[in-house]
């Protein structure tokens, strides 16, 4: 079973309960009316297609279902971030009673034992959500196998358990599904990067904030979707393209206010302007590039950080010269008036 199909399943039993209700109303208003062997068959015939749609790919068929789903989600990340947490309180209590042999092989057995247990509920759970949450407690399993392997045989950290730590949670994403473990795979990955520029231009690579620029090329994610496809997996490209934004936005936001933080050898007010600037451009040509392709996550990040930087630079600007009242109703029109923008446009892109 594929996210694809499952998701197709999900938009065809939503698109049936729709035609339900619609076929309802126009009887009601007598517009149309059909035989009573028309219905019988027609309600038989959806009947029998989503009970095959529950049994074969675990669909919500209903409203009903749809929110004891979105609970079970809800439930499935809780747990798996609780037991998560669980293990590495249970790990730091009790370690120093063991000896180094002892600490080495329940730190193998833990992450290989977890990493099983996820792919048997993976093949054996239709829903994912046992097997999810498994993914999540793997994940952390192997991150605590690094981490204190590192401290038993007194290893120098490095940047570079960054990649198997990546490599894993992509994996178990791709395997089970798991948008969580894609986005921490992905975090992984830009760390690792913007640490080894870090190391290559001569500082240390756990200070990462010295220099928000070595960020900037992990924004390359936002573009991997349109070469790897990723259709049959729902809500993977969205998580590349979100990601890849936050690596853009945010060292653009830092340097509009820390131009001493940017490899331009320029005062650091030009900077800081040149970066504020920059950030309103990037914003509306994100925000454009996401309406013209119907990416709505792309719009709302892009709006979102155009707001952020907004209203930080309309706080530098008035909030010491005006009264309070005075500078939060002009923040309410503002608000006000790219609502109004907003709506027009809306209206325009649907005429």
């Amino acid at each position: 079973m594929s996210d694809l199909q499952r998701e197709q399943a999900q938009r065809r039993a939503e698109r049936i309960a729709a035609f339900r209700a619609e076929l309802a109303e126009l009887h009601r208003e007598q517009v149309l009316q059909l035989s009573t062997e028309q219905e019988q068959g027609l309600t038989a015939y959806h009947e029998q297609l989503l009970a095959h749609y529950r049994q074969t790919l675990d669909i919500d068929a209903d409203a009903r279902a749809r929110q004891l789903s979105l609970g079970m989600r809800l439930a499935s990340l809780v747990g798996a971030l609780a037991l998560a947490a669980g293990l590495f309180f249970l790990f730091y209590q009790f370690w120093g009673l063991f000896d180094a042999g002892v600490q080495v092989a329940v730190l193998l057995g833990s992450s290989l034992g977890s990493l099983l247990l996820c792919f048997w509920l993976q093949a054996r759970d239709a829903s994912g959500y046992y097997a999810k949450l498994a993914a999540v407690l793997a994940f952390v399993c192997f991150v605590l196998n690094l981490s204190m392997l590192g401290q038993i045989f007194n290893i120098t950290p490095s940047d570079k358990a960054l990649l198997p730590w990546g490599a894993l949670a992509l994996l178990l994403a791709y395997q089970c599904r798991q948008r969580l473990l894609l986005v921490i795979a992905l975090l992984c990955f830009g760390l690792f990067l913007a640490a080894r520029l870090n190391d290559w231009t001569g500082l240390y690579w756990w200070s990462l904030d010295d220099r928000p620029e070595n960020f900037l090329p992990a924004a390359l994610l936002f573009v991997l979707p349109q070469f790897i496809d990723q259709t049959r997996r729902i809500g993977f490209a969205a998580c590349y393209r979100v990601v890849g934004l936050l690596y853009l936005f945010g060292p653009v936001l830092i340097l509009s206010y820390w131009g001493q933080g940017s490899y331009l050898d320029w005062p650091p007010r030009w900077v800081e302007a040149f970066y504020q600037t920059l950030g309103f451009v990037l914003a509306g040509l994100v925000i454009w590039l996401g309406v013209r392709r119907g990416w709505a996550e792309v719009v709302n990040t892009g709006l979102g950080f155009a707001l952020v930087l907004l209203f930080s630079k309309l706080f530098d600007w008035w909030w010491e010269l005006l009264p309070r009242y005075l500078f939060f109703l002009l923040l309410g029109l503002i608000a006000l008036l790219l609502l109004v923008m907003l709506q027009r446009w809306r209206r325009g892109g649907a005429a």
